[in-house]
């Protein structure tokens, strides 16, 4: 049976597009927000079985927590979802986006969002980081996304469930590493926006070339 995935900040580009997409995948999926009748209004528009749910109830129900926030509301959500998620895989999609400069790369002190998130939640959370650099309106449409999705984590098995998880909603999940690395795949994003803007790319993402053989 699979685990329930909770989408916290569900309501948004990135968060209800990854719903509707694992949704349709057949994962019981539950969108958070910091309304619930603005989470339940999504689902039922969204359909294919999707729930709603105000943030913090979404993250107690949820197996899997997907955050799916900007950057400014961050250290607020994980604050709220921190008492519901001690020894859950939480994957972290923030990106350090800072307006207006967003085609510029701005980590924040603690080297990558992926690190805030780990300070902020503390110890006994397995954290993971991935979905950084794939285009949320491309997800939000059916048919194949060009895209890789690199996922980081220092737990080797966390990081499979997410790569699994990426699998099953059509695009290719591939371990990147320690969630030190996160902050390449942030970094990248402000370079995707830019590529998209000087190139008329409507959603550019990312490919690793090369057999990817994996290893044991």
């Amino acid at each position: 049976m699979s685990q329930t995935i909770a989408v916290i900040g569900g309501t948004g580009h990135l968060g209800s597009a990854l719903a509707w997409r694992l949704a349709k995948a057949g994962r019981e999926v539950i969108i958070g927000s910091r309304s619930a009748e603005s989470a339940s209004a999504k689902a039922a528009e969204l359909g294919h079985g999707l729930k709603g749910m105000a943030n913090a109830d979404a993250a107690k129900a949820g197996e899997i927590v997907l955050v799916t926030v900007p950057f400014a509301a961050q250290e607020a959500t994980l604050a709220e979802i921190k008492p519901y998620v001690a020894g859950k895989i939480v994957v972290d999609t923030t990106v350090p986006l800072v307006p207006p400069k967003v085609m510029r790369v701005q980590l924040p002190a603690e080297g990558s969002a992926a690190a805030r998130a780990s300070n902020l939640l503390g110890e006994g959370v397995r954290l993971v980081a991935g979905f950084h650099n794939v285009a949320a309106h491309r997800l939000a449409q059916d048919g194949n996304v060009d895209c890789d999705i690199l996922v980081f984590g220092d737990e080797k098995a966390a990081r499979a469930q997410v790569v699994a998880l990426a699998d099953a909603i059509g695009l290719r999940g591939i371990h990147a590493g320690p969630l030190v690395n996160a902050a390449a795949a942030e970094a990248m994003t402000s370079l995707l926006i830019f590529i998209n803007k000087n190139y008329q790319v409507d959603g550019a993402g990312i490919r690793i070339t090369g057999e990817l053989i994996p290893s044991d």
